[in-house]
């Protein structure tokens, strides 16, 4: 039978025959190949023994799985000082010895599980025509050989956690490849320095400014240069200029001017505001009720009895008498407001609405928590009586507009970045504390540094805040002091921990497509062999 496309056999290897069934192919295959060489002496032998049949599990083909009979030859070795007398046939590109499934069936079951693991990898196999258990693909896994790191002149270290927050392990990377080189299963100086004293020929170590990979740099690389990672220096000095922001904040609101006062209707004199439908019904019926207070008079002129008057204009006798009596217009006289659930919270509404709130579900909120029962209708209606009063707030300042952190992030993210009203409230910023303008020169002085790569300019940026007064920014720069070389280096090498950084957030994604609850080995596996 000819070869077939679909099923690419290796040369000698003949199909000889195809059996079909619902859910399975069975393909016979026979070896015709002449000669075969011993495993052991490897030398070739033309002289052939019997047959061997062998059952082997293959990639499956249009949805069906598929079986191979495979017929292997047995030959003699012909070598006198050979131990093996009688050899089967071997074909290492095709199927291992003793295996029962070909090698590009196990090389499908690996690339399944590297990019699914174990039980999802074994649904996903079962939907491609592949019956399989979790742990044979897990087996296959493990089976992928994991070459040395090979020379390696740049590395990048970091962290990663298994349980967040309570047990760590540590990630290399070749910087120079942009590959996962190593996993260790701890976070320690010891296990670091154990690694790298592996790797002589290393020439720089990127890390972020913890003591673990800062010792175990020093102690396992000494003639490396160690790079301090841009990003972490940058992190610690924008967490340094927070408690200065904050300050600066409290003064100035301690200098603000007082807000004026707006006049506001007093919270026993509130009324809800009436729509215009319910305005217009009040209306007419006040004009009907006029009318009707005419007629009243009228017929009293004329000298009619009140129970006569009451019984030509169809209305009850006790309102003709109330409305003599008085000698005025029903409904001209404003009504007495009535007691409402709304009034205790009333001085609170006026308060806040008088700070600026205008948001009616966040004072309905504020009300409900501190016990009233009402709906937000109940609100609305009584702000409405508010907002008819065309009241006029002043402006709101820039403290009022810009919160603390999103002032720190304006200090800190560079000038271009920014957009024209972000760059306006800046600069009332700037104008508004002359430490903040301070701050500001600072922390753009040194992104610049760290963005350009001018380390060079790092000695002056360190005077310039000695002279600034700032002393969480001083603070700062002793920290820097310490670990003067790595960060010079840092602003100053291509290197930084970024890929790193990216590696880690992979390794993650990997991690939890095992929920968690793969031991170190397989993870290590799968992160070094990730597709």
């Amino acid at each position: 039978m000819e070869k077939s496309p679909f099923l690419p056999l290796l040369e000698g290897l003949c199909m000889t025959q195809i059996l079909q069934e619902e859910t399975r192919l069975t393909v016979e295959v026979t070896s015709e190949r002449l000669s075969s060489s011993c495993p052991l002496c490897a030398q070739t032998s033309v002289s052939v023994h019997s047959h061997y049949m062998r059952m082997l599990r293959d990639v499956p083909c249009g949805g069906c799985r598929v079986r191979l009979r495979l017929l292997v030859q047995k030959f003699f070795c012909r070598n006198p000082l050979c131990q093996q007398k009688i050899f089967t046939e071997r074909l290492p590109t095709f199927v291992e010895p003793w295996a029962q499934m070909t090698l590009r069936l196990n090389r499908t079951l690996q690339m399944i599980g590297l990019a699914t693991c174990g039980s999802l990898g074994a649904r996903l196999a079962a939907h491609l025509g592949i019956s399989v258990s979790w742990m044979t693909i897990v087996r296959r896994i493990m089976n992928i050989p994991t070459p040395a790191a090979g020379l390696v002149t740049v590395v990048g270290i970091d962290d990663f956690s298994f349980r967040r927050g309570r047990t760590f392990g540590t990630i290399l990377v070749d910087l120079d490849r942009h590959q996962v080189i190593d996993l260790l299963n701890e976070r320690s100086s010891k296990s670091s320095a154990t690694w790298m004293h592996t790797h002589p020929e290393l020439e720089y170590v990127s890390r972020d400014r913890g003591n673990d990979y800062t010792q175990g740099a020093n102690e396992g690389a000494p003639q490396a240069i160690q790079v301090a990672d841009r990003f972490h220096v940058t992190k610690n000095l924008v967490e340094s200029i927070e408690p200065v922001v904050a300050r600066c904040y409290k003064y100035m609101r301690h200098a603000q001017p007082p807000l004026p006062s707006p006049v506001l209707p007093q919270p026993r004199e509130w009324r809800q505001a009436s729509d215009s439908d319910a305005e217009r019904k009040r209306v007419a019926r006040l004009t009907e009720n006029q009318d009707r207070f005419e007629q009243v008079k009228a017929l009293h002129l004329r000298g009619l009895k009140q129970e006569e008057i009451a019984r030509r204009l169809g209305m009850a006798m006790r309102t003709v008498q109330r409305w003599l009596e008085r000698g005025t217009c029903p409904g001209n006289q404003r009504r007495r407001k009535r007691r409402s659930i709304f009034d205790p919270y009333a001085p609170y509404i006026l308060r806040r609405w008088q700070e600026g709130c205008r948001d009616v579900s966040l004072l309905w909120q504020e009300i409900q928590n501190q016990g009233f029962s009402g709906e937000i209708r109940t609100v609305y209606r009584f702000i409405r009586a508010l907002r008819q009063e065309s009241i006029e707030l002043p402006n709101a300042s820039v403290l009022d507009r810009v919160s603390v952190q999103e002032a720190i992030w304006l200090i800190v993210r560079p000038p271009d970045d920014l957009k024209a009203d972000e760059r306006t409230e800046c600069q009332e910023l700037c104008q508004a504390s002359q430490e903040l303008s301070t701050l500001y020169a600072l922390v753009q002085s040194f992104g610049q540094i760290v963005r350009k790569r001018e380390g060079h300019r790092l000695g002056d940026w360190m005077k310039q805040v000695a002279q600034s007064g700032i002393s969480e920014v001083q603070r700062f720069v002793k920290g820097l002091e310490r670990d003067k070389e790595a960060v010079l280096a840092g602003l100053t090498v291509i290197y930084s921990n970024g890929q790193v950084e990216g590696q880690v957030n992979k390794l993650k994604l990997l991690k939890r497509t095992m929920y968690g609850r793969a031991g170190f080995p397989l993870l290590r596996q799968r992160v070094l062999h990730a597709l």
